[in-house]
């Protein structure tokens, strides 16, 4: 009886999807511009250098900035690679999609590579410090997305 009740509701509501037209379409495009992945990079280049710099006025160690900025490097540097790869173009839709799914698993091999990597090649690492700068310059993916106009509004 619920589900009969339902299915009349939902045919007689009008549907909330409208296709715009194509002067709509352009000035919504103008409006939310793309994020370039590029930016979000060069984001965390710069938050991964504040988080080095932070960690070595904070500590006054030398081994605890090199710890941070190796996991700020363990970021930036699979997401790189990421972004060159996926900023490429495709005609087919599902070509690309394959491409940011097997570019998304090498990232994550190159992550977990240089994590293991990092107690033979940062001397004395202070696992914290390196934790600490892999999370803060991994988060900069959300805070572009907050800083970058028309995610939070709708039309």
């Amino acid at each position: 009886m619920k589900n009969q009740a339902y299915e009349t509701e939902s045919e007689d509501e009008e549907p909330d999807f409208k296709p715009l037209t194509a002067q709509e379409a352009q000035a919504w495009r103008r409006r939310h511009p793309p994020l370039s992945v590029w930016r979000v990079v060069i984001g965390q280049v710069l938050v991964g250098a504040v988080v080095v710099v932070l960690a070595w006025l904070l500590s006054g160690k030398p081994s605890v900035a090199w710890s941070a900025g190796y996991g700020a490097l363990s970021v930036v540097l699979p997401a790189t690679l990421f972004a060159r790869a996926v900023a490429r173009h495709s005609a087919d839709a599902g070509a690309a999609m394959v491409r940011i799914f097997v570019w998304e698993l090498a990232k994550l091999v190159l992550t977990v590579a240089m994590l293991a990597a990092a107690p033979r090649l940062v001397k004395d690492l202070n696992w914290l410090a390196l934790l600490a700068g892999m999370v803060v310059t991994m988060k900069t993916y959300w805070v572009a997305l907050k800083l970058w106009p028309g995610v939070r509004k709708t039309d």
